[in-house]
């Protein structure tokens, strides 16, 4: 398995749509608000793509896994971190994680900062686990509970 920064030439974004829905199927009807990856289309995901830095994870010529990265002021923010389900748990994320702190620090960047439901605590454990730590908790528009947590990783 390879771990390779999407580039130009990249044309798989319905293979790449899929695997997102994938990968958060398992969220569907158990996280609220509902996941922004419902709203995600393969042409608004090639133009996410464009104005992101993306990671695939690459088995023989087949996409596993995915991680979107925005540089910010003091962080690198990592979003849609999607591993196909049948290849969770063997170690596609924490590559693509590997490859986002080797782009942070190229970029002079010292954290990366992600945000995950409120929900999903098996995921707050795996970032835990990874080295982060919840740094704040968030609210989407209209919601008077908490919906998310934000996590950060020093580098």
């Amino acid at each position: 398995m390879d771990v390779q920064r999407l580039g130009a030439s990249f044309c798989r974004y319905d293979e790449l749509y899929s695997l997102i829905r994938s990968a958060f199927a398992c969220m569907d009807g158990r996280i609220d608000p509902p996941s922004s990856a419902l709203r995600l289309t393969a042409a608004s995901l090639e133009q996410k793509a464009l104005a992101e830095i993306v990671f695939l994870a690459v088995d023989r010529d087949d996409i596993v896994g995915c991680i979107f990265c925005r540089p910010e002021t003091d962080c690198l923010y990592v979003g849609k971190l999607a591993v196909l389900p049948e290849r969770q748990g063997s170690g596609v994320g924490r590559m693509l994680l590997s490859a986002a702190e080797r782009q942070a620090h190229a970029l002079g960047l010292s954290a990366l900062r992600l945000e995950t439901r409120i929900e999903l605590v098996e995921n707050h454990t795996r970032f835990r686990v990874w080295g982060f730590e919840k740094t704040a908790e968030k609210r989407h528009a209209g919601y008077d509970r908490t919906t998310s947590i934000e996590m950060t990783k020093r580098l």
